[in-house]
């Protein structure tokens, strides 16, 4: 009897040992990275809010552009979960572009009754834009600090109505 328990307990000790070592050893199972592998994160889908305010957008004058109108267009796209990246164009075919504009801007907030709020920063004053519904409103704490971006007394401030297509720059 005594025999066969000191031969379960060295077995008892060996398999403890064993699978100590099985466990510590897994920890150090790591693959190393392969060299010249890029790292990918996997893609988010874009929140509904992003794929919401995301597109090209214009003033009246687009719809008129095949009669010689001037327009103002505003690309918007995404920066990220709550950053946009916006570019303002003017036409360019026939003369001289009134207006252009390339910024950054930030999530303010959204809500049912204003649509979604952006903001940045220019020329130290603070410009918003809001989507709602369809439409892009560029408005500032300073309406003059808009100016700057357009020639001829224009302006960035106004409503720009969302495209169903991409923005023809001709």
């Amino acid at each position: 009897m005594i025999a066969s328990l000191i031969r379960f307990s060295r077995v008892l000790a060996a398999g403890t040992a064993a699978m100590t070592m099985l466990s510590l050893s897994a920890c150090n199972n790591v693959t190393p990275a392969m060299p010249n592998t890029p790292v990918t994160q996997p893609e988010q889908a874009a929140a509904p809010m992003m794929q919401a305010v995301v597109g090209d957008y214009a003033d009246a004058g687009y719809e008129n552009r095949s009669q010689g109108y001037d327009w103002v267009g505003v690309m918007v796209r995404s920066a990220g979960n709550e950053q946009i990246d916006i570019k303002v164009r003017a036409r360019s075919d026939i003369k001289k572009p009134t207006c252009h504009f390339d910024g950054t801007a930030r999530l303010m907030g959204q809500d049912k009754a204003h649509g979604v709020i952006f903001q940045t920063k220019v020329n130290d004053s603070t410009a918003f834009f809001q989507f709602k519904d369809g439409k892009l409103t560029i408005d500032s704490q300073d309406k003059y600090a808009l100016n700057q971006f357009c020639s001829g007394g224009g302006t960035l401030v106004g409503d720009y109505q969302k495209l169903s297509s991409d923005l023809d720059l001709t």
